[in-house]
C-alpha cells in the first residue's frame, strides 16, 4: 500500500465508487428490519454500532475520533439522532472504536484502537448505564485500564456475552488477528489484563454476538466470518461466512435484538446502516458449504461466481484508500492524555 502514496485520494474513491456498482450486495433482511441512513451531521466515522434494549428500533453509535466523549442514539425510523450522551469521567477519549450492550443492560465503549501499530501502553474501555429516557444528557462512567497479556495491538472489535457478560476483543492485523478474553470481573482501580484465545484470520473491523450468546459474528471490510460459541477461554468453532455488504469503510456490525438480523454499518457522512438476514443456528451466517470460504479463508465475504472479479478489484482500490488514510493518521503525530 506505501507504493500507493502517490494516488490521488479522489481517484481511488472515484474507481472504487464506480466498481461498487458492479458489484452484487447480499439481499437485505425481510423480516421487517429495515435499514436506515444515519443522518447527523456530525457522525462522520460511525465505527461502532449497538442495537438498544431499553428502546427498541434505536441503535447507539459514535465517532472514532470526535471533540469529546459522545455516544448517539439514533432512530432507525428517521435516521435521525434522538439523544446524544456526553460520558464524564473518563477524560479525553482517544480512538473509540466499538460499543456493545452488556448482559447488566449497561453501554460498553470501546476505546481500544491504536493506529500506530501497537504503541500504547494500555486502552480503556467504558461502562456506563444505558439511559431510561432518550434526552441529551451527562452519563457518568467507570472507565477501565485494558492491557494484552502478549502485548499491545491495534483493536476495533469489543463484544460483550449477552449471558455471562464477559467482555472480549478481536484485534486488528493485516496478517491474521486474534481473540482476546478479558477477566471474569473486570476492576476499576487496576489494570485488566486480556489473554489471546485464539487466531480469527480476519482484519477485523467489529463484531457481536447474537442476543442468545451461541454465536459469534466478525466482520472486516470485504466480509466476515459467524462463530460457534464454546464457552469461556475456548476459541470459538468456525461456522460459516458472513455475506457482509459492500461498503464505503465497514466499521461495524450488531445484531438487532431478536437475532434474525446482523445491522452492518459504514464509516463517512450520511453513511448507512444495511441490513442482512442472520441464517444458521440461532442466526448469523451463511452456513459453511458451497460458495462459502475454507478454514483459512480470511476475510472471506458472501460473493459468488462472476461476482467475485470485481469484489477483488474493488477491495484492492478500497484497501489502497484505507491504506493511505492510515499513513496519513500515524503522520499525524500520537494523542494521550
Amino acid at each position: 500500500m506505501r507504493s500507493l502514496r502517490a494516488v490521488p485520494v479522489p481517484s481511488l474513491l472515484a474507481v472504487a465508487t464506480v466498481l461498487s456498482l458492479a458489484v452484487a450486495t447480499p439481499a437485505a433482511a425481510d423480516d421487517g428490519h429495515d435499514g436506515f441512513t444515519i443522518e447527523d451531521p456530525r457522525i462522520v466515522e460511525s465505527s461502532g454500532l449497538a442495537a438498544s434494549r431499553a428502546h427498541p428500533g434505536v441503535y447507539w453509535t459514535h465517532n472514532d475520533q470526535d471533540k469529546g466523549a459522545y455516544l448517539y442514539a439514533v432512530d432507525a425510523k428517521t435516521g435521525k439522532t434522538v439523544a446524544t450522551v456526553t460520558m464524564t469521567g473518563v477524560g479525553a477519549p482517544r480512538d473509540v472504536e466499538a460499543i456493545s450492550v452488556g448482559a447488566d443492560g449497561n453501554l460498553y465503549v470501546g476505546d481500544i484502537g491504536d493506529n500506530l501499530g501497537g504503541t500504547w501502553s494500555n486502552v480503556w474501555i467504558y461502562r456506563l448505564p444505558e439511559p431510561k429516557k432518550l434526552a441529551d444528557q451527562s452519563i457518568r462512567a467507570t472507565q477501565y485500564v485494558v492491557k494484552y497479556a502478549d502485548g499491545a495491538r491495534d483493536a476495533e472489535a469489543l463484544m460483550v456475552h449477552p449471558k455471562t457478560g464477559r467482555i472480549y476483543i478481536a484485534d486488528k492485523k493485516e496478517d491474521g488477528g486474534s481473540l482476546y478474553e478479558g477477566p471474569a470481573r473486570m476492576s476499576a482501580s487496576g489494570a485488566n489484563v486480556f489473554k489471546r484465545v485464539g487466531a480469527t484470520d480476519l482484519w477485523v473491523t467489529d463484531g457481536a454476538f447474537s442476543p442468545d450468546g451461541e454465536q459469534l459474528s466478525l466482520r472486516g471490510y470485504f466480509g466476515g466470518v459467524s462463530y460457534t460459541w464454546k464457552g469461556a477461554g475456548k476459541m470459538p468453532a468456525r461456522e460459516g461466512r458472513l455475506s457482509v455488504p459492500i461498503q464505503r469503510q465497514g466499521e461495524s456490525v450488531t445484531y438487532t435484538p431478536d437475532g434474525t438480523t446482523l445491522m452492518y454499518g459504514t464509516e463517512g457522512g450520511r453513511s448507512a446502516v444495511t441490513p442482512v438476514e442472520a441464517k444458521g443456528k440461532g442466526g448469523g451466517s451463511d452456513s459453511s458449504g458451497p460458495g462459502s470460504g475454507s478454514a483459512s479463508g480470511g476475510d472471506g465475504g458472501g460473493m459468488d461466481g462472476g461476482v467475485k472479479t470485481g469484489a477483488v478489484v474493488f477491495g484492492a482500490v478500497l484497501l489502497a484508500f484505507l491504506g493511505l488514510k492510515r499513513l496519513s493518521r500515524r503522520g499525524s503525530g500520537t494523542r494521550g492524555r
